[in-house]
């Protein structure tokens, strides 16, 4: 009977499953595609081809890093640092009091060039242990303010120099624009003055895109202590340049920022006269601050960078193309012999 039971149980199981829904599933149609089953190229590596790839990377990167360091070394550049000679002897100790002072800052400082350079000249300030990447001084800024007159209270994000003590909107508001560099610079050799083109240093998207032609200057350094430079109200923003060049922060803590061009060529041996304003506060974070004329070659600006990395490159893989050229010839191995297969080598094998 109990045979009987089962039998039956067997039965009804069996006619349960022809009759009920099939499961869902989530196994995924079949396709070649999602097999990885498509027609692939797997190349073997041989000791030819890559011995042929190394070297190939070599021929090709050594001679562009030669070309890359040679464009660099055409460069011409001179620096010179300021920031300390420019504090009278007696205000050394306390330099953070001096540049907050009322006190007369101008300040004469003198470059000699060393080679000629050929214009256009371009003259850059650069400042060390400057941290424009700060978080908190990046987002302080209103992109939407720049832009447009109607955005002229979109100062949410500027704080702390977001509105005046009357609430009124600081245009344009943020620590970048209100921390905007400030020291001055004029030229002159043999008595004359070289003057200073500061039209065409910023980006021509910046000109027409992020800066509005009908945003001008509004309650800009008015509070009681100024960060930088005061900007002129009468002029839109669009127009001035060089808040353009100073609101592209800088990634890295040391950064040279575009201060203008000199269109006259500078011979050998001339001495350049800088009569400058050292008005811009550094000494607060032990910053420096370097004054620089450079030219430009077909790469740039001076930048070895670029030169040494290409030929470190194509000399290691130069090195490793001929140590596998040697290690071919010393010790030729079989292509594909499994005698090399750990598990077809006995334990005393070498």
């Amino acid at each position: 009977m109990s045979s009987h039971a089962a039998s039956s149980s067997n039965g009804g199981n069996g006619s349960g499953d022809s009759d009920a829904p099939r499961r869902n599933s989530k196994r995924p149609k079949y396709s070649k595609f999602t097999q990885q089953e498509l027609p692939a190229c797997k190349p073997i590596l041989t000791p030819r081809w890559v011995v042929s790839a190394f070297m190939i990377i070599a021929i090709v990167f050594i001679p562009i890093g030669i070309a890359c360091l040679l464009g660099s070394r055409d460069v011409v550049e001179v620096s010179k640092r300021y920031e300390i000679d420019c504090i009278p002897p007696e205000n050394r100790s306390n330099k953070v009091q001096f540049i907050q002072s009322s006190a007369n800052k101008t300040c004469t400082i003198s470059m000699t060039i060393p080679k000629r350079m050929k214009k256009p000249i371009y003259v850059y300030y650069q400042l060390d242990n400057f941290y424009q990447n700060h978080r908190r001084y990046v987002k302080s800024r209103s992109d939407k303010q720049l832009k447009s007159l109607s955005k002229e209270t979109d100062t949410s994000s500027c704080k702390p120099e977001d509105t005046t003590a009357g609430g009124a909107a600081i245009v344009p508001c943020g620590l970048i624009a209100w921390s905007m560099f400030n020291d001055t610079y004029n030229f002159s050799r043999l008595n004359q003055e070289l003057t200073v083109n500061k039209k065409g240093i910023a980006w021509k998207s910046d000109k027409q895109k992020r800066f509005g032609k009908d945003v001008f200057p509004k309650n800009f350094q008015g509070g009681g202590l100024q960060g930088g430079k005061i900007l002129n109200e009468k002029i839109p923003l669009n127009e001035q340049e060089d808040l353009m060049v100073w609101m592209r922060t800088a990634a890295l803590p040391t950064f040279r920022k575009l201060y203008g061009k000199i269109e006259v060529d500078l011979e050998a041996n001339e001495v350049i006269n800088v009569t400058l304003d050292n008005n811009y506060n550094t000494y607060s974070f032990n910053g420096k601050k370097k004054l620089v004329l450079s030219t430009t070659s077909w790469i740039g600006g001076r930048n070895d960078f670029l030169g040494i990395a290409y030929l470190t490159v194509g000399m290691i893989c130069l090195a490793l193309a001929m140590g596998f050229t040697a290690v071919y010839f010393i010790k030729p191995r079989r292509l594909g012999d499994p005698t090399f297969l750990s598990w077809n080598r006995g334990p005393g094998s070498q």
